[in-house]
């Protein structure tokens, strides 16, 4: 175990001497594992211990690291990198050693703007180039913003694929089907609309649409269950984790908990029928990002619990989850947890996060 575990941090490409972090459960570890990344969104940590990780930048690059060797990937999709927008996310299936295939959220240019999508390509051996790129989703035009494109994926149990796409800085928009901005959608792998999607057979609501009334959902994950939830980027208070529920309106803008930046009031308060309430909320805001709900073995006292990345408060968030309810228990801080936009954890049970100021990816071990 202990020649795996040496293997996977030089695969990984080690770049600083481990740093003390002290948390409920002991002092852990924070290690650089890989730096040098201009304006890291998301990662995906290949499977094997040798395998390496890929990284996207915001600008439009893929970055494929391994065996300390960085080199950007050929074939990535074109980008309109403005604003909140570029590449974003990145995405592995459970099938991936043999399908080879690698989800992309981007900010595609449309008319007008520019919307969320998504696309699939086969990684090469040896990480160097996409082949057969094809959008599998592109959002309904619909934002001529560069903000708020939401933009993680995840692979549901049932291997369809959810995507979350924010209100474009459009706050109506969120609670109009006929666009997908606010909302989150399913689709499955061959981009098509699952016929039991909530709004299929409708006239004026996207088939492609789970949920709506988001206004910019930038964490999501699975629990053990197959659960979804999301970490999402309210106003000024009213930062939000919701579980997500097949068909439901969350509210955004009519219902939430901040307010305008100038301090007016939002909305209509912060419930109403039909409506649904976040699992938790901060308030003040700590501009979530990354999500990841624990499931590995290096820290069982840890397992089913979730943690949320902060832009703003640079630090690391651990909720407790009970049903469709969370708390937040612990916040996990160091030089290291600077603006922390991703959370993954490795094969061993580690954790991985972006540190988006720093341009490098750090893994907190015991």
């Amino acid at each position: 175990m202990r020649l795996l575990l040496l293997s996977t941090l030089a695969a990984l490409g080690i770049t600083s001497a481990a740093q003390a972090l002290d948390t409920s459960s002991g002092q852990l570890q924070v290690a650089r594992v890989a730096d040098g990344f201009d304006q890291p969104w998301g990662m995906a940590i290949l499977p094997g211990p040798s395998a390496g990780m890929l990284v996207t930048e915001r600008g439009g690059k893929l970055v494929f690291v391994r065996d300390g060797v960085r080199q950007t990937v050929r074939g990535t999709p074109k980008v309109k990198a403005k604003g909140q927008g570029g590449l974003l996310d990145v995405t592995l299936p459970r099938d991936f050693a043999q399908s080879r295939d690698v989800f992309l959220t981007y900010s595609k240019p449309q008319r007008g703007g520019s919307g969320t999508a998504l696309a699939v390509g086969k990684l090469s051996a040896d990480g160097a180039r996409l082949s057969g790129l094809r959008d599998l989703f592109v959002s309904a035009p619909g934002g001529w913003t560069s903000r708020h494109f939401g933009s993680r994926v995840v692979e549901a149990r049932d291997g369809t694929l959810f995507v979350t796409i924010g209100d474009r800085g459009d706050r109506p928009s969120a609670q109009d089907r006929s666009n997908h901005n606010g909302s989150i959608v399913r689709i499955t792998r061959e981009g098509t609309v699952p016929a039991d999607n909530p709004f299929v057979g409708s006239d004026t609501t996207q088939p492609h649409i789970w949920s709506f009334g988001h206004r910019n959902p930038q964490g999501a994950g699975l629990d053990a269950k197959g659960q979804l939830w999301t970490s999402e980027h309210g106003p000024k208070g009213g930062d939000e984790v919701n579980a997500i529920r097949k068909g439901a309106n969350f509210g955004w803008p009519v219902i939430n908990y901040g307010v305008h930046y100038s301090g007016k009031k939002i909305g209509e308060g912060t419930a109403k029928d039909g409506m649904q309430q976040p699992a938790y909320y901060w308030d003040p805001s700590i501009a979530p990002s990354g999500l990841l709900i624990y499931t590995g073995a290096m820290f069982p006292e840890w397992k089913g619990d979730m943690f949320v990345g902060s832009l703003k408060y640079d630090h690391i968030s651990r909720l407790e989850l009970s049903g469709r309810r969370a708390s937040e228990v612990e916040v996990l801080k160091s030089a290291e947890t600077h603006r922390v936009r991703d959370i993954q954890q490795g094969a061993d049970g580690s954790i991985y996060f972006i540190s988006a100021a720093d341009g490098a990816v750090y893994r907190i071990s015991r």
